[in-house]
């Protein structure tokens, strides 16, 4: 219910402000879970959607206008539209792996689990799980990109990787 009232404020708020930059709010762009593991109260988030429509339509006020082009033939903009599809699923594939040591020992991993690394980043298993032999002293990892903004940390090539998101 509050979820609701939220965003029917937001949608009485700034109308023009949607209608010009084009944002789109917190709550449609995460899952419900999503939201529940930012744990923002309703007017927290209010705020933050605020904040960033308010930014996105300065950000679009101070871009230089666009130059109108002509319209370009159906199978160019059908190719465009894939390229621009195919490069959304792409995200993070263009970043490369992060090498580095855990701090600590690692016995394995379980959602939830947060692998504080030497390079002073933190990384929170979302998905995965494994329980090791024998535990490993500060083993050296690799935490590499996947398709759509997904990242994996793996411990050993030859042991399943835990799909992590960094929180630090």
């Amino acid at each position: 219910m509050k979820y609701v009232v939220l965003a029917l404020a937001c949608a009485l708020a700034a109308p023009a402000a949607l209608a010009q930059s084009g944002y789109v709010e917190i709550e449609r762009r995460l899952s419900a879970e999503q939201l529940r593991e930012v744990g923002l109260t309703p007017a927290q988030l209010a705020t933050l959607n605020r904040l960033l429509r308010d930014a996105d339509a300065r950000d679009a006020a101070q871009a230089p206008p666009r130059p109108q082009a002509a319209p370009a033939p159906a199978s160019t903009a059908a190719q465009a539209s894939d390229a621009q599809a195919e490069q959304g699923m792409l995200i993070g594939l263009d970043d490369g792996p992060i090498s580095a040591r855990v701090q600590g020992e690692v016995a394995g991993w379980a959602p939830g689990t947060v692998f504080v690394l030497d390079n002073g980043q933190q990384w929170k298993v979302l998905k995965g799980s494994m329980t090791l032999r024998t535990a490993l002293a500060s083993p050296a990892i690799k935490v590499v990109p996947g398709i759509a903004g997904r990242w994996f940390l793996q411990v050993d090539e030859d042991l399943p990787k835990a799909r992590v998101y960094r929180i630090r």
